[in-house]
């Protein structure tokens, strides 16, 4: 059975692009179609897109496997996430004057947020405009509409990042690809959306996300967003520092993720094997070593994540503590280091209960948390519409009329020739008297 309706996304990793394909129920529940992964690390660093037509051609390949999925549907629109090392919030206020009657409405409302939108900072783009908050006549007010004021006052965050993040997305996806892009969505926040519940946010949090090009943060504080900005440090950058153990890359990586740790035991005079140089064989390195390499990265990326949270000036009112997320949250005993630095709870979160109904093993996956949240996010019906075959009614047959030309009077019925009556029987008994007497007296010529 083809689809008809659904939503379609694609997650733009430093490490692994994944398209998703999902249903939303009344209730807003998703339910996965179908999702697929190409390896990104040839054209996309620390989540910005740098080799266009590369991308283009592994996003075309990866909308290809989701269709042989989708039962005979094609996609014709998808929702992109769009991260990068130059992406971060800032503050932007937009004042009105309403006069002495003045009286706030849905129209002056909108008419703010497009004005914040079509705001551009020097050499930035705004990507997107969130969090809200009014003030009416110098005082706060969560709900302003149809409340009367001389003056009102709209405080945003603005997400901004560098023109190119945008534009090689949109000549790589649009362009390129040749594929519709539904919308452009801020990954941190999809995430965020997918990951934290509306009581954390109100209390107080922090979202890192451990990614393999970049480390995001996201801090929320009764139920706004006070802060996004992004550590150009991630999870590649540990691999290649296990590769001065003379690891190739991809054996670095087995390795993190099979034996690594982000805090050293000193003590440990365990070795593991690793594959040599030549793949033909094995050798033994200590563990201490490996988790040595990993845990003096992991401090730095870490340093740069407590002074971002410490400029927010949250670090104490942070009530239901930090989360963290993403594919190297996983690393062996990270909550415990961050935990000792901040003193502060940490838990590790996937996409939370509820928001998938069908597919939890893959929501489960953290590296299918921004796609996840994309989908959340996704209200366009991203299915290519293919008009139904008709089958060609055979056309009939129409003799064509046989011109006539001007009729003819009928012609009157001709009459049978009439007989000549033979001579009667007198008759022929004369003629054969007169013919014997004529043969009787004629000279015969004939006899020689």
């Amino acid at each position: 059975m083809a689809y008809t309706d659904f939503i379609a996304a694609i997650d733009l990793g430093s490490s692994h692009m994944v398209g998703m394909v999902g249903t939303k129920s009344p209730t807003g529940a998703l339910s996965i179609i179908a999702y697929e992964v190409e390896n990104s690390a040839t054209c996309i660093r620390r989540g910005c897109v740098y080799n266009v037509e590369e991308t283009a051609n592994k996003i075309k390949r990866l909308i290809l496997k989701l269709e042989n999925k989708l039962g005979g549907a094609r996609i014709g629109k998808v929702y992109v996430g769009i991260g990068g090392q130059s992406l971060r919030s800032i503050d932007h206020t937009v004042p009105r004057i309403l006069g002495t009657d003045g009286v706030v409405t849905e129209e002056v409302i909108s008419g703010l947020y497009e004005e914040c939108c079509n705001y551009h900072p020097d050499m930035l783009d705004v990507l997107a405009a969130v969090s809200p908050t009014y003030f009416l006549d110098d005082k706060p007010e969560p709900n302003p509409v149809g409340i009367p004021c001389t003056r009102i006052e709209a405080r945003y965050k603005l997400i901004v990042g560098r023109p190119s993040l945008k534009r090689y997305v949109i000549n790589s996806i649009a362009d390129r690809a040749r594929i519709e892009i539904a919308d452009i969505v801020v990954s941190p926040l999809a995430l965020a959306d997918v990951v934290l519940t509306d009581n954390e946010k109100d209390l107080g949090c922090a979202l890192i996300g451990f990614g393999a090009g970049v480390t995001t943060l996201t801090v929320y504080k009764a139920g706004q967003l006070v802060n996004l900005s992004v550590i150009p440090f991630g999870g590649h950058l540990i691999t290649r520092d296990i590769t001065s153990l003379h690891l190739v890359e991809a054996e670095a990586e087995r390795v993190k993720l099979t034996y690594g740790s982000a805090l050293m035991e000193k003590d440990n005079d365990l070795s593991i094997q690793v594959s040599s140089a030549d793949g033909m064989g094995l050798r033994e390195i200590k563990l201490a070593d490996l988790n040595n390499v990993i845990e003096a990265r992991m401090k730095e990326i870490l340093e740069n994540v407590y002074a971002r949270l410490e400029a927010t000036g949250l670090m104490n009112s942070l009530g239901a503590g930090i989360i963290i997320t993403g594919g190297g949250a996983a690393l062996k005993n990270l909550p415990e280091v961050i935990r000792e630095r901040l003193k502060m709870d940490v838990r590790y979160s996937a996409v939370r209960k509820g928001i998938v109904e069908s597919g939890e093993m893959i929501a489960n996956n953290p590296e299918y948390a921004v796609a996840v949240g994309l989908l959340a996010r996704g209200t366009i019906n991203c299915a290519l519409y293919i008009p139904p075959k008709v089958d060609p009614i055979p056309e009939k047959k129409v003799e064509e009329p046989v011109e006539e030309g001007p009729k003819k009077a009928p012609e009157p019925p001709k009459k049978k020739p009439e007989k000549k009556k033979g001579p009667g029987l007198f008759g022929r008994l004369t003629k054969g008297i007169d013919t014997f007497g004529k043969s009787l007296f004629d000279d015969e010529d004939d006899i020689k």
